[in-house]
Formats: C-alpha cells, sequence, structure tokens
C-alpha cells in the first residue's frame, strides 16, 4: 500500500523536478541567476503544472500513460527550445503574436541550424528529461487514481497556485505588475519563469487584455521641457477630442481619445521648415551600428556621422529583428506586443503615413529594397504608409541587378535604381526610401556574399573572424553611400538632398565579446548594445551636436518637423529630438534611457548621468510614461486608431 502512494507521489515529482530542470537550466543558459526573488515563482508555476500533468496522466488508461509523460515532457523541451533559440538569434523571446514572424523564421533556417549547432548544450539540457524517460521508460508508474486521489491532486495545486498570487501581493511590487498591468514577455521570462509566461501569454491571446493607462502624469519639478528664448506654436492639428470622445463607440477608443487629448505634444523650433523642399533620401540600414564607424574602413559613413546633425545619444532598440526596426522608423511607434499582424496586413490607417506626407507636400515618392518584396509582406505595408512604386527584387529589381546572391550589393541597388529620381529631380523634389541588406549575418567567408567580397581589406585587421566578416559588410553599404553621394553631385542636386540613415538594430548575429571587441567602451547587453548613430546629413549645412537621447521612433516626427509638414505630435508616440520634449529610448524589456539616466528593468536599478539631479519620483513618473507610449503604441495598431482621426 504504502508503496502504491508513494509511486503515485514520484509521479508529481518526476513532473515537477522535470519542470524545475528546464526553469533553471534556460535561466543559466540565458545568462540570467537562479538565485533570485523570481525562484519561488518558478517553483511555485512548476508544481502547478506538475499537478495538472499528473491528474491528466492518472486518468488514462495504463497503456497511454507513459506515452503521454514522455509527450508531455517532449513539448515543454521542445518549448524551452523554441524560446532559448529565438532568443539566441533575434535578441527576444518568442510569443504567440509572432506567430505571423514565421517567414523571418523560415527565411533563416540555415543560420538557425548552425545557432543550434553552436549551442547544443540547450539541446542536450531541454529534452534530457524526455530522454532520461525513454531510457528508463519501464521503471516509469502506471497506476490508476480514484477521485479521492484525484481531489489531494486538485487542492494541492490550487495551495500552490494561491502560493503563486500571493507572492505577487507580498510585496505588490513589479511581479504585480508584469502579472496584471503590463505585457512584458523578456522581463516576465526573466522574473518569474518560461512556463508563468507561457500561462500568461495563452491568457491574454485568448482573452485579450489592454495594460493600465495612467492618466494626469504628475511631471516632476525638474524635469520640466526645456525653455526656449522664442515662444513657439505647437505642433498640433485641428482635431477636436472632445467631440471625438463623444462620438466614440468602443471604450478602447474613448480611452485613446482621451490619453491624447490629454498629450501635451511638442512645440515647433528654430529648425522647423530648415528642410522645406529639399529632397529626401532615407535609409533603413541593415545591421548599421556605431561600432561600424572608422575613417579609415568607412570614411563615407565617418563623414556623414560626423557632420550634419551629430546625435550624440541615439539608440536602435532591438524589437523584433528587421521589421520592429523598420516599423519604429517609419511609424513613430515603439514595436511592442500587437503591432506584427497589423502592420504585416497593410490594411492599418495612416493618413500621415511618410509617403503619404510627402506627396502632399508634392513629393515624388521611391522606394527599394535589394530583397525579396515579399519578405514579411513588406510589399503591403509600405503600401499603407503611400509607397506606391515600391521596386524589389521580385516585381523588377531582379532585371536590373543580381538579386541571386546572398546578400545582394547595397552598391548595385543605388546604381540602377539612382537614375528614377535623378532624370527628372527638377519638376518636383523627391523623397526616396531605401531598405539595405549587404549588412546582414551570418558573417563568415562562406555563407556570406558580400563578406566574402570584401575580405582582402579587412584580412588583416586584428580582430576575431565573424567580426571582420561584419565589418566587411559594412564596407559594402559604406560605398554604396559613396556612390549615392557622387550620383547627387553629378546630377547638381547634392546641396539640395538630405540624407537621413537609421539602422534596423544592432548585428545580433556576433555576441556581446564580438561586439565589445569594437567598442570603445564595454557595452552592456541591453541597453548600450543599442546605441547607434542617426545619419542626418547636407552637404550645406554646419555641424549642430545634439546631445538629448533618442531613438528610431523619433526620427518620423523630427523629419516632419525639418521638412515643415504639418503632424499632430500628441498622436505619434515618438518625438521631435529638435524639439524641447526631454529624450526617452524605451527597450523592448521596458528598460530605458532618457537625459537624465538609464534604467535597468530586470534590476530596478536607476543609474544617474554624472552632473545630473533628479526628483525622488522621478524612476515612477519615467516608468509611468514608458508604459503609456508602449502601451498606446499597441492600442493604435491593435484598434486601428488612426482611422478615427481622418
Amino acid at each position: 500500500m504504502e508503496v502504491t502512494r508513494f509511486k503515485k507521489i514520484y509521479l508529481l515529482f518526476l513532473y515537477f523536478f522535470a519542470n524545475l530542470f528546464l526553469e533553471f537550466s534556460f535561466q543559466i543558459l540565458t545568462g540570467h541567476s537562479i538565485f533570485q526573488k523570481g525562484i519561488f515563482f518558478i517553483i511555485f508555476s512548476s508544481m502547478c503544472i506538475a499537478c495538472l500533468f499528473t491528474l491528466m496522466t492518472v486518468f488514462l488508461p495504463k497503456k497511454m500513460q507513459r506515452i503521454f509523460i514522455i509527450m508531455n515532457l517532449f513539448l515543454l523541451g521542445l518549448w524551452f527550445s523554441i524560446e532559448f533559440y529565438v532568443y539566441k538569434m533575434f535578441g527576444f523571446y518568442f510569443n504567440f503574436s509572432l506567430l505571423s514572424a514565421t517567414g523571418q523564421v523560415l527565411e533563416f533556417t540555415k543560420d538557425g541550424i548552425q545557432l543550434i549547432l553552436h549551442n547544443f548544450l540547450g539541446i542536450i539540457f531541454f529534452f534530457l528529461p524526455t530522454v532520461l524517460a525513454i531510457i528508463f521508460y519501464k521503471k516509469i508508474p502506471i497506476l490508476k487514481a480514484n477521485w479521492i486521489e484525484a481531489y489531494f491532486y486538485i487542492v494541492f495545486g490550487i495551495f500552490c497556485f494561491s502560493n503563486f498570487h500571493l507572492l505577487l501581493y507580498l510585496p505588490k511590487q513589479e511581479e504585480y505588475e508584469l502579472f496584471y498591468e503590463v505585457n512584458n514577455m523578456e522581463l516576465t521570462i526573466q522574473k518569474m519563469g518560461v512556463l508563468s509566461s507561457l500561462s500568461l501569454d495563452v491568457k491574454r491571446t485568448l482573452f485579450g487584455f489592454n495594460e493600465k493607462i495612467h492618466f494626469d502624469l504628475s511631471n516632476p519639478e525638474n524635469q520640466d521641457s526645456l525653455e526656449q528664448e522664442i515662444v513657439y506654436d505647437s505642433q498640433y492639428l485641428d482635431y477636436d477630442f472632445d467631440t471625438l470622445i463623444q462620438n466614440a463607440t468602443n471604450s478602447n477608443i474613448r480611452t485613446m481619445q482621451e490619453y491624447f487629448k490629454n498629450e501635451k505634444g511638442t512645440l515647433k523650433n528654430k529648425y522647423t521648415g530648415m528642410f522645406q523642399g529639399k529632397n529626401l533620401i532615407l535609409f533603413m540600414a541593415e545591421s548599421f551600428n556605431e561600432i561600424a564607424i572608422s575613417e579609415e574602413l568607412t570614411p563615407t559613413l565617418y563623414k556623414l556621422v560626423h557632420n550634419g546633425f551629430v546625435f550624440n545619444n541615439f539608440y536602435t532598440p532591438t524589437i523584433s529583428s528587421t521589421i520592429g526596426g523598420e516599423f519604429q522608423e517609419l511609424t513613430g511607434m515603439v514595436a511592442t506586443s500587437g503591432f506584427l499582424s497589423p502592420w504585416k496586413s497593410g490594411k492599418n490607417s495612416f493618413p500621415f503615413g511618410i509617403a503619404t506626407s510627402f506627396e502632399q507636400k508634392g513629393y515624388q515618392t521611391f522606394a527599394y529594397h535589394d530583397n525579396s518584396i515579399y519578405f514579411q509582406n513588406r510589399n503591403q505595408y509600405l503600401l499603407s504608409l503611400g509607397f506606391h512604386n515600391f521596386k524589389g527584387c521580385r516585381n523588377g529589381l531582379e532585371k536590373l541587378m543580381d538579386c541571386n546572391h546572398w546578400p545582394a550589393s547595397d552598391i548595385d541597388m543605388i546604381n540602377v535604381t539612382a537614375a528614377d529620381y535623378l532624370s527628372n529631380q527638377e519638376e518636383k523634389p523627391f523623397f526616396t526610401y531605401y531598405v539595405t541588406v549587404s549588412g546582414h549575418g551570418n558573417y563568415d567567408w562562406s555563407g556570406n556574399f558580400i563578406a566574402t567580397k570584401r575580405r582582402k581589406q579587412v584580412e588583416n585587421l586584428p580582430y576575431s573572424e565573424k567580426v571582420k566578416a561584419y565589418l566587411a559588410t559594412q564596407i559594402e553599404l559604406d560605398r554604396a553611400l559613396e556612390l549615392l553621394i557622387q550620383k547627387l553631385e553629378e546630377a547638381g542636386v547634392l546641396e539640395d538632398t538630405v540624407i537621413a540613415l537609421v539602422g534596423d538594430h544592432y548585428p545580433y548575429y556576433l555576441s556581446m565579446d564580438e561586439i565589445n571587441e569594437l567598442s570603445n567602451y564595454q557595452k552592456d547587453s541591453v541597453v548600450e548594445v543599442n546605441k547607434s548613430n542617426f545619419i542626418l546629413w547636407n552637404s550645406e549645412i554646419e555641424k549642430t551636436e545634439i546631445d538629448k537621447v533618442g531613438s528610431q521612433i523619433d526620427v518620423l516626427p523630427t523629419l516632419y518637423n525639418l521638412f515643415g509638414i504639418d503632424y499632430d505630435s500628441r498622436v505619434i508616440i515618438g518625438k521631435d529630438i529638435l524639439s524641447t520634449e526631454p529624450g526617452l529610448a524605451i527597450f523592448e524589456n521596458r528598460s530605458w534611457v532618457s537625459d537624465y539616466g538609464t534604467y535597468f528593468s530586470s534590476s530596478n536599478q536607476f543609474i544617474l548621468k554624472e552632473g545630473k539631479e533628479v526628483d525622488e519620483n522621478y524612476v515612477s513618473y519615467m516608468k509611468q510614461v514608458v508604459q503609456n507610449r508602449m502601451n498606446m503604441s499597441k492600442m493604435i495598431m491593435e484598434n486601428n486608431y488612426y482611422q478615427y482621426l481622418k
């Protein structure tokens, strides 16, 4: 009798220790400590899942029980593996809102296989419980349970579940916010484990989730916007938010109207209209980062970075890889949870989309990409922004250049497309958007055409092989820009053209050690790894240094202000970097950098910048600002909010 009871409890603890082993292995392999407060959340969630699995197992026919146990362990190992390898490849964790990004995953299957081979320890750990269950298949206890025993599993599961939630309230701190108020997959996994985040993600996917919105934030006194000698008008359009609120039939839309009504937006400034009537060439540069800048190796990039407007504290937060970076650059919103599906569909309304806005100013608009136009539905979402003549590989560009190499050449793209907008530029100014691909990983000498092409120019540098291959790809971008400037000069429009460029994300195919080989200071893996450059250059303007913090989401309103495009600064989440609004860069796990310091969400640590002072309520205030901006970005996309402003 005692042996029988032990066997039944043994099954419960088999599941429990398997869950615990997977959780601890995951935290260690992703570089996080298991000795933190989150260990208690991991223990209770592991036991809850163990109770559920045990209850499901013991009521199955005896012949199916062992197969069911192995299947459960296999599925757990598979899920932990998916989270681990997605994080290793793209720098973010998988959640169900990213299912529409499967095209991106499949596109880089070869890179994924190489990643698995280089991180094979993950496969060993995550499938070890499954392998052991197969080896000791016949020793796994098989017993039928009665309803009294089932009652025990239910009660014990409820006990663990209750203790899990009790921890959220004692004390009511960050874990409580993660579970009830915000949607932050990365931080939830770090602080509460993979199984907790999985259950939370399933619940929110099935039943929806709206984050808490903080209205009427009290701005600490020392954080007032910078004063200007001249009083400028607000950067507003004539929206009657009172009427919009009154007419809103959807509660989410009403909440958003109220939020934007209370936003103060930004003011116009001395730079407003500075580039009005000039041509604009805007780049999203694949894996471009400040570590690629070298006066000897990439002289054109060096010239553009250190002249014109020079932004000393600019970041390209890596969220959802390339598509997230492009979304942030072109919409002025944070690529937070919920953006991907509506963005890729191209069905959301963007009445002040970037191409539409420039067309309304009398510009000709062009867009080019030296990879497939169908990848991640780029042909659809660019159309929603007003790009009606987007040309790339598979809709015409392949007839003009070689699109079969991986990655293709940015030089070739510039060479075969520049005539489109330079041949008739005397009639109207032009706005051209380029998405480059030459800088793409994997960085090696066998599978990367561009790296191999430029190998001789970097092979004697004192860096590791992957770092040299990365630099080789950035040389291609540099020479493409050199060619572009040459063509602009030959066409006589260089002085009337502005070149703007930001990266989509940091080069995450490199490890942190490899990135720090090139950095002139030690970068961390959350914030400073994303520090980069925003090139905003015209041959005729004097060098102007801007120390305010900015990021990709600030590019759109900054360009609108400079080119004299009317927009409403309240309904764009990013802010004009040249305005008096304090700077802010937001990262995926809700860490942030402001003009006053850096906040790391995983450790709840704020590091004050030298020479700065802040109010005691500053950090809590800024956390609410970050939460609002991320939440509004999500709600704008999920509710197609901009259609209500038409």
